[in-house]
């Protein structure tokens, strides 16, 4: 599994931890997430990072999760579905609370989980080409262990429609929303991410962290091992429930889920 993502220090203090597997557009499982988990510890304890990056290979930033491991979860117990969701969610904080300035290089597709990896960095630079979408709905789910961080980012307003349409948005609507900072054409973003590390590395790294602190303290919505315990019992209720098996069988057999066949065909009455 190392190979699925790996971790680099710099002399200057850049600690990147890149996602490399471009073949499944960088979309993560079980054992990918404990990986990550444990990079980001390895990162925040080495003395020498003063900044993260979050990249990724290929031509997506992250397809959210991986179908494999959706479909094994999906026959598995409530209690594994349980400290499965928990290890998700374990993974967003673990970044979120990281303690020096963390910086998003995105390409591509950024889909549900991928989504909450964004949205807890502190600076997001993206392709204009990129396109997101919180599409967890579709297959009968929902965006649970994500939620506290996206709202934090995007509001309640634009999360209140995205996390039940699962509608694709484009990059400029997510730098509009605010999830996205800044947006770069897709030949632009290595010179222009780069610029950016220039920029954070030459500030003071104590003062960094101080100053990310002063956010993380004042920010209201704060994440509680209450609300981490509610979000993963959302999903591992509704990974095994009955449309939760459909909507991965739909998408797996590349047809309609059954709750779509069931409803009427005119409008409202």
């Amino acid at each position: 599994m190392s190979s699925a993502a790996h971790l680099d220090i710099t002399p200057r203090g850049l600690a990147t931890i890149t996602l490399d597997r471009p073949e499944i557009h960088n979309a993560f499982d079980d054992q990918l997430i404990a990986h990550l988990i444990d990079l980001l510890t390895q990162a925040r304890d080495d003395t020498r990072t003063c900044l993260l990056l979050l990249a990724s290979t290929g031509k997506s930033f992250s397809a959210g999760a991986d179908l494999a491991w959706m479909r094994r979860m999906a026959d598995a117990s409530r209690e594994d579905n349980l400290r499965d969701a928990r290890k998700l969610a374990l993974l967003m904080e673990t970044l979120n609370s990281f303690p020096t300035p963390t910086l998003a290089k995105v390409q591509g597709a950024v889909m549900g989980g991928g989504v909450g990896l964004v949205s807890c960095c502190d600076i997001v630079v993206a392709s204009d080409a990129a396109f997101f979408a919180l599409s967890e709905v579709k297959l009968g789910l929902a965006p649970a262990a994500i939620s506290p961080y996206v709202i934090a980012k995007m509001g309640v307003s634009q999360a209140r429609r995205y996390f039940v349409s699962a509608e694709r948005f484009p990059a400029a609507r997510a730098a509009a929303m605010g999830l996205v900072h800044e947006l770069v054409s897709p030949d632009e973003l290595d010179a222009r991410t780069a610029q950016l590390i220039d920029t954070l590395l030459a500030n003071g790294p104590q003062a960094m962290r101080a100053a990310k602190q002063l956010v993380q303290v004042a920010n209201p919505l704060q994440v509680t091992p209450e609300l981490s315990e509610y979000t993963a019992g959302v999903i591992a209720d509704l990974r095994a429930s009955a449309e939760g098996r459909e909507g991965l069988r739909a998408f797996l057999d590349k047809d309609a889920p059954a709750w779509t066949r069931q409803q009427p065909t005119s409008g409202a009455a």
